[in-house]
């Protein structure tokens, strides 16, 4: 997460037959060569967030507090009392890793019989009026 950042769009895309710089890579990594180069801010920040949820805290070289626990409430008994720790525990990352993201919608499904849980992420970038979804299945 970059710090003091200015409140504008790095980088966007400036042609519509090739951009000219990229300002991160794409996760999964699936493109042919591996990295899958991302061009604008919104799919970046996608991106960052889908990282930021897949990597358990303590996986982060020098950086031991970054990821989140999500995969510790898979084997969790899903009860009421879970959903709102998991909720209250996604929206207290948000807010301390992407203070500009305001999250519109959480929604927490858990499937018992497969042991998975759906996570669905609704949210919005304060300043810049970007809107998308994420899900998560873990």
């Amino acid at each position: 997460m970059a710090f003091g950042a200015i409140r504008k769009f790095p980088i966007e895309v400036t042609s519509s037959l090739r951009p000219q710089r990229a300002i991160g890579v794409s996760i999964p990594f699936n493109a042919p060569d591996v990295f899958k180069l991302t061009y604008t801010t919104k799919d970046q920040l996608k991106s960052n967030i889908l990282n930021y949820f897949l990597t358990n805290r303590g996986e982060r070289v020098f950086n031991p507090t970054f990821g989140s626990n999500i995969r510790n409430y898979l084997f969790e008994q899903l009860t009421n009392e879970t959903y709102d720790g998991l909720e209250f525990m996604i929206q207290e990352d948000m807010k301390r890793y992407f203070p500009n993201v305001t999250v519109n919608k959480l929604e927490i499904f858990g499937f018992e019989d497969s042991n998975t849980l759906q996570v669905d992420i609704s949210y919005s970038v304060k300043d810049f009026g970007i809107t998308d979804q994420i899900t998560l299945t873990i």
